[in-house]
């Protein structure tokens, strides 16, 4: 009996570290369980953001895309029911500019609901531009088609509480206010009607207009022209620019940013005109002569069109810049508890080696309750970061935990020296971690390198362990 005892309690010497290991391995995957209710709750806040980011734009102006203008004149075209009758529809044709220019000065304000902060602007915009010849021929519509007496000019907006005052379009000589009607890119916009005499008018047409416009986070242009060229000028210091192509040159300085965009039709994967929401070239019919005149100048008995818009393609080639407020604490915070795995494992590894060495003895309680002060550092970063940004945040947090972390050790061991050595060893990992946030183009490299050196100094220091 004393033999059977003393064999299992030699086993035990030789494999309780083993075993230990494994429980604290398993404790760190256990603490992954409270991180997910961490999660949960930055992603909660993340919510209660926008929600009051939405209800401030609802109040002021959404993010704003400016489209337009766009020449649009309807005509007929024959076509057969199901019957077989011959009937008359009317469609629209769209021509976009050859030349578009926009010239914006953009204002940006802070605006505060509670603890959350929303970007909002205001900008005046500039727009010129002008066709050198509406090329009718290439959607294959004959002149006698045409019914220039419809025709009309669309600009779209997509938030149009944001305007200020009306928009006023210069035509040639024409002055004429657009207002708002269905748009045939997004849900909002303004047109107005263009008096057209005859087919010889389709040609070297100007127009400009000032536009006096609200919005909120992003400012986006459709190039639409031919050729389009997009200037703005900000005192906002960190701009995100965004779309289809960036802008070429760029300043950007203390004193705000300067961009400067120019896209070509070639580009693009819509044409410069069109029918409907159909970009393909189709022959139309020609009108029966006994139908293309009537006594009061009119034709009776047409049908319209339903498919008036334009092919959400269009949409794809928007660029634009992004005016979010530069710091955001819930996305870092996000980014931080991707590695709380990473900082529970150096811990507890830097802990039990410092067991194994040292001769001391804590119990698996004693690392979940380490455990749990580690997870508790993410809820100090996610609330203090709210209030004082989350440099300082991660600063006071980590603070915070390795003191707390320090004191219950010092309490175990009874020794300053083993504490000392597991304070620092929680400042490298902390300072390790905020190191590769701020390295967003190197985290990879960086982090690589840290793993590979923290595995070569617990390799280190495990060969004086007698396992």
């Amino acid at each position: 009996m004393e033999t059977t005892e003393s064999t299992a309690g030699a086993v035990w010497q030789k494999s309780k570290w083993i075993i230990k290991g494994c429980i604290i391995g398993l404790l760190a995957v256990l603490m992954m369980i409270p991180m997910m209710y961490v999660k949960n709750l930055i992603r909660e806040r993340v919510e209660r953001q926008r929600a009051a980011a939405n209800e401030i734009n609802s109040k002021w102006a959404g993010a704003q895309n400016i489209a337009g203008p766009i020449l649009c004149i309807p005509f007929l075209k024959t076509d057969k029911d199901t019957a077989g009758k011959q009937i008359i529809i009317e469609h629209i044709a769209y021509f976009l500019p050859d030349v578009l220019n926009f010239s914006s000065i953009i204002n940006p304000t802070e605006k505060h609901r509670g603890i959350f902060k929303v970007m909002l602007y205001n900008t005046k915009i500039n727009l010129k531009g002008s066709y050198n010849k509406i090329p009718i021929e290439k959607l294959n519509i004959a002149s006698e088609q045409l019914l220039l007496n419809k025709a009309f000019v669309k600009l779209n907006l997509s938030d149009l509480k944001g305007l200020n005052d009306a928009v006023k379009l210069k035509w040639m000589d024409s002055l004429i206010e657009l207002s708002p009607q269905n748009s045939i890119i997004a849900n909002d916009g303004l047109s107005a009607p263009i008096q057209i005499n005859s087919i010889n008018e389709l040609q070297d047409i100007s127009f400009s207009t000032e536009i006096d416009l609200n919005g909120s986070e992003q400012l986006l242009f459709t190039p639409l022209g031919k050729s389009t060229t997009v200037t703005i000028n900000s005192s906002w210091k960190d701009p995100s620019f965004t779309g289809s192509i960036l802008p070429q040159p760029t300043e950007i300085n203390e004193n705000g940013f300067t961009a400067n965009w120019k896209s070509m039709a070639h580009t693009r994967s819509f044409p410069q005109q069109w029918v409907d929401n159909e970009f393909s070239v189709d022959s139309y019919i020609p009108l029966p002569a006994s139908l293309q005149q009537s006594e009061n100048g009119e034709i009776t008995g047409i049908q319209i069109s339903d498919n008036n818009y334009t092919p959400s393609s269009i949409d794809k080639s928007t660029f634009g810049v992004n005016l979010f407020i530069p710091v955001n604490g819930y996305q870092k915070t996000l980014r931080t508890v991707k590695y709380a795995m990473l900082c529970i494992l150096l811990t507890f590894a830097a802990f039990f080696l410092i067991e194994t060495v040292y001769k001391k003895s804590a119990h698996p309680f004693q690392y979940g309750l380490v455990g749990l002060a580690l997870i508790l550092f993410y809820t100090l970063l996610l609330s203090f970061s709210e209030y004082t940004g989350f440099n300082t945040a991660y600063i006071i947090a980590s603070l915070a935990t390795i003191g707390l972390i320090a004191w219950f050790v010092k309490g175990i061991f009874q020794s300053s020296k083993v504490t000392t050595i597991l304070s620092v060893v929680l400042v490298l990992i902390y300072s390790y971690i905020f190191s590769i946030l701020q390295l967003q183009d190197y985290a990879l490299l960086f982090g690589s390198i840290g793993l590979f050196l923290t595995l070569a100094v617990i390799m280190y220091f495990s060969r004086k362990i007698v396992w």
